[in-house]
Order: structure tokens, then sequence, then C-alpha cells
């Protein structure tokens, strides 16, 4: 077990769920997400961090929409989390940002391309904040737990890693469930981001597009595989999103899919009875 954002998180634990856009459009945009997810995962009694990017620094084309940026990103997460009243996370993309994102954030992330990059993982796994490090597409299951024992040689222990999808030729992902088992044998705590692995990288004439409709397919069995946690990018208008709205939930599919993943975690014994959620001071 660890602790994400204050919550223990593993085996015999509540979900966690990780949720949110997919970069920060604007301060109210980010605060009336945080809080309609805020309200859905209080309603179904799973642990909830609020997710949004500063800056999406490896789109496709470089004309495409990256975000307000680090000062103004933080500033709106800092805002989100007080007003909201929940924790939140943000991705960084290079070591001078880790010191300043510890600053506001809970959880600090690795993006799938970065994981690889030790002076990254080392820096983000030094600040004391939960890590969430993404399994980039081009490495197998069992080989992610080199990445995570950069961050727990660090000296940090409260690491998640997230399966997003592996390459699968040119322009397509797929998700092996065997993963999850395999990466739970090798003593980590994993967690699903289910809509970036309907990604089609670069398949939308220099943007990328999704099949937004897959994702109750693979979050559920990613449930009956055992997962710890759920992460999802949701938007109120995702056909008209800046970033990733192919592959991102409406808040009412986000909902159903929650409940789904619930249930399934419920008749195989991995999700807790009621309660009230609490977390930790850390």
């Amino acid at each position: 077990m660890v602790e994400i954002a204050g919550y223990p998180v593993g085996d015999g634990q509540h979900l966690l769920v990780i949720a949110g856009p997919d970069v920060i459009e604007s301060e109210a945009h980010a605060l009336r997400h945080a809080i309609l997810l805020r309200d859905v995962c209080a309603k179904l009694g799973v642990s909830f961090v609020f997710k949004c990017s500063f800056d999406k620094a490896n789109r496709t084309s470089g004309r495409s929409f990256r975000g307000p940026g680090l000062a103004e990103g933080l500033r709106v997460l800092a805002a989100v989390k007080q007003k909201a009243q929940v924790p939140v996370l943000t991705d960084v993309h290079e070591v001078s940002q880790v010191k300043p994102a510890a600053e506001v954030v809970d959880v600090i992330q690795v993006p799938a391309f970065l994981c690889r990059q030790t002076d990254l993982v080392e820096a983000v796994a030094r600040t004391g904040r939960s890590v969430n490090i993404k399994k980039g597409q081009f490495v197998a299951p069992k080989d992610i737990v080199h990445s995570a024992r950069k961050a727990f040689d660090a000296g940090n222990p409260n690491v998640l890693v997230t399966e997003r999808g592996a390459s699968f030729g040119y322009n397509n992902l797929v998700v092996d469930m065997r993963g999850f088992l395999q990466m739970r044998e090798a003593g980590l705590t994993v967690c699903f981001d289910a809509t970036h692995s309907v990604q089609l990288p670069s398949a939308g004439n220099g943007e990328t597009a999704g099949e937004r409709k897959f994702v109750p397919l693979l979050s559920r069995a990613a449930a009956a595989a055992g997962i710890h946690a759920l992460f999802t990018e949701v938007h109120e208008d995702p056909d008209h999103a800046p970033c990733d709205g192919p592959c991102s939930l409406t808040p009412a599919m986000f909902e159903e899919t929650l409940t789904q993943v619930l249930a399934i975690r419920r008749a195989l014994g991995h999700e807790p009875g009621a309660r009230t959620l609490s977390r930790s001071d850390g």
C-alpha cells in the first residue's frame, strides 16, 4: 500500500480516481470540472484527485494548443485546490519545473515519454510529493519497475505506476491486461489511464485522434484485472476540447463508467464497504 495525496491506495483500499480536463483552459473551467468530479466521486464513495496540465509539451504539432504555462497554470491549480478543497495533480517535463510544482500540487506526474529520464524521476521523488509515473508506450509492464525503483531509491515510497497503452504498429495503442498482474507481482501500485489508452497517436492530420467509445470497455476489463486507481480525462464538451477531445469522457460517461468499475470491484471483493473517506495530512 502507498499513500497518494494523503489517500491509502493499494490492495483492500478504496479505488483512487484521478480525473479532470487534459489541459487548463481557464480558472473557471478548471474549477467547474473539479467541483463536478469531486461531487460524483463523493457520491460513489471513492477517493478523488483533480488532474490538469499547465503545459502539453509533447503535442503532435507545434501549432496545437499547449496551455497557459507554468506560472499561470500553477496559479490556477492553487486556486482550484483552495476553492474546491481537492488534492491536485499535474505533470512536469523539465527538472526546473519540479520545485515550483511541488509548492502547489499534491501529486507530480512524470509523462509517459519521459518515464526513463532518471534526473526528472529522481527530482520529482525528492520533493516528497506523491509520484505518478506514466508507463511509456515503449516500455513493457515488467520493465517499468526500473523507473519506479529510481523514485524509491530517491527516498519516496509513494509511487503510482500508470498504464496508458502500448504502441501497436503506427497510430494505434493496445492494452495488455496481463500487465496489471505483472506490475502488481513486482510490488507496484497500479493505475489505468483509460482515456489516453484509446488514443490513435498522430492519426488526425497532425493531431491525436481517439476512440472514446472504448473507454468503458477497457475500464471494466482493467477493474477485473485488479487496478488500484483509475485515471480519466473528462470534459464538459469533449468534441470542442483543445486537446485530446476524441479520447475524453463527458461527465455522464464518467459517472456511468465509474459506476460500472466499482460494481466489478465489489463483485471481486476488491472494493471495501462504504465508509467516510479521509486523507492524512501528509
